[in-house]
Order: structure tokens, then C-alpha cells, then sequence
């Protein structure tokens, strides 16, 4: 999809979710990818300017092997239940960037926890082919019980009788996080990615480190990747 046939009116953006839903594979994920990504956007005050980030990550020891941040202006207007549509044209032009392809996408938001059952992490990862969920800090659909209090105590994210996701708890005692598959991906492998990445603190090494390339990058700070 060129910026030229990307949906400029709400009618257009949900004929492109019922488009590619059906494309959308829930399935075993990968168990050992040796790489994974984090992606993020951080917004100017003015609302009119973004920099969106992906942060490839070395999953053995969490060590930055490649970033990209693009500058740009949200291609959609704000509407509820289609927000992607305002991030993706900028973070796809990061992937496009990237030196090192990553195995997994982990995008801050949102798979099949989704009004529609088409979140962020369902958008990229059927539209790059690429494995991919979503960790967020607070849900958008769904109720759950608590998860007990232990690190890796979960329970089920669940909206209309469907389970869409897990609450994960991945600190003793800290609030947990909001984990849903996006595409080529199950539950539980996702929950496992996400405890692999948390070992100090409650978001994933790859949330954190996309979400510190996105706000350097639209504070115009050279974004290179760190060398160790």
C-alpha cells in the first residue's frame, strides 16, 4: 500500500482492517528467535510531528544490535479502534531502514485485544509477514481477574466470551502488563518473549529501548546504536 492509496476517511480504514483480517495467522511462534524488535512512536507536543523507532535487540543478552528512527506526521486522523493507521507508514519506513531483519516484532499497544481483533501488532505483522505481538501498559478491551502477585502469574484477557490476551505479571508485587498475539504468534509463546525480556523491570528491554530511540529522535539526538 503506496501513501497515495492510504485511507484518508474511516470508511476506508475499516475496508482495509476487513481486508486483511482474514490474512491474520494465529499459530505457533517462533521459540528461539536470536533477534527481536521494539517498536515505538513518541508524538510531538503539537500533535503534528512523530519519530517512530524500532530497536533490534540480541535476545540472549538483550544487547542493541540496530535502530532506526523515522521523522514524520501522523498519516491518519485520531479515531478510536484505528489508531495504526496513524503509526504505520512512519514505522514501516524504519523497518525498511534496518540493517539487521528481526525475527519478532513487539510492538507497545495491541494485538487481538482490539475492538475489532485488529490491533498494531496484527496491522505490521500481516502486512511485513513477520511474527509479531503486542505488550501494553493498560488494556483497551476486555476484563480479567487479577493475576496472582508472583513474577509469571497470569490470567486471561477476555472480551465478548473471547480470550484475546493475558495480564502477565512480570515483577513480584508490580502491576502487570497486557500481552496479545498479532500474527504468526500464540499466547503462550508471547508471555514466554515477554518474561525473557523483563529481568529488572516491569516492561520489556524492547519497549524501553524503543521508547527512549523514538523521544531522542524527535529531539533531533543522533540515534546510533551503542557498541559493547
Amino acid at each position: 500500500m503506496t501513501d497515495d492509496d492510504w485511507p484518508r476517511t474511516e470508511a476506508e480504514a475499516l475496508a482495509v482492517q476487513d481486508a486483511l483480517r482474514p490474512r491474520l495467522l494465529v499459530g505457533p511462534g517462533p521459540q528461539r528467535p536470536a533477534t527481536v524488535a521494539g517498536l515505538d512512536v513518541a508524538y510531538h507536543e503539537d500533535g503534528e510531528r512523530l519519530a517512530a523507532a524500532i530497536v533490534v535487540l540480541d535476545t540472549t543478552d538483550h544487547r542493541v544490535v540496530d535502530t532506526a528512527v523515522v521523522q514524520g506526521r501522523p498519516a491518519f486522523p485520531y479515531v478510536p479502534g484505528l489508531f495504526a493507521f496513524r503509526e504505520i507508514p512512519a514505522l514501516l519506513a524504519a523497518l525498511d531502514r534496518l540493517t539487521v531483519r528481526p525475527d519478532v516484532l513487539i510492538c507497545d499497544g495491541h494485538g487481538l485485544a482490539h475492538p475489532r481483533r485488529f490491533g498494531l501488532a496484527c496491522h505490521l505483522g500481516v502486512l511485513t509477514g513477520r511474527p509479531s505481538f503486542g505488550v501494553g501498559k493498560t488494556p483497551l478491551v476486555g476484563s480479567w481477574a487479577p493475576p496472582g502477585e508472583r513474577r509469571g502469574d497470569r490470567s486471561d484477557l477476555v472480551d465478548d466470551g473471547e480470550t484475546v490476551g493475558a495480564v502477565l505479571r512480570t515483577r513480584d508485587a508490580v502491576k502487570p502488563v497486557f500481552v496479545s498475539v498479532g500474527h504468526r504468534m500464540d499466547l503462550d509463546t508471547a508471555c514466554a518473549l515477554t518474561l525473557g525480556l523483563t529481568p529488572r523491570y516491569r516492561l520489556p528491554e524492547t519497549t524501553r529501548a524503543a521508547d527512549r530511540a523514538c523521544r531522542d529522535g524527535l529531539l533531533g539526538k543522533d540515534v546510533t546504536v551503542p557498541r559493547r
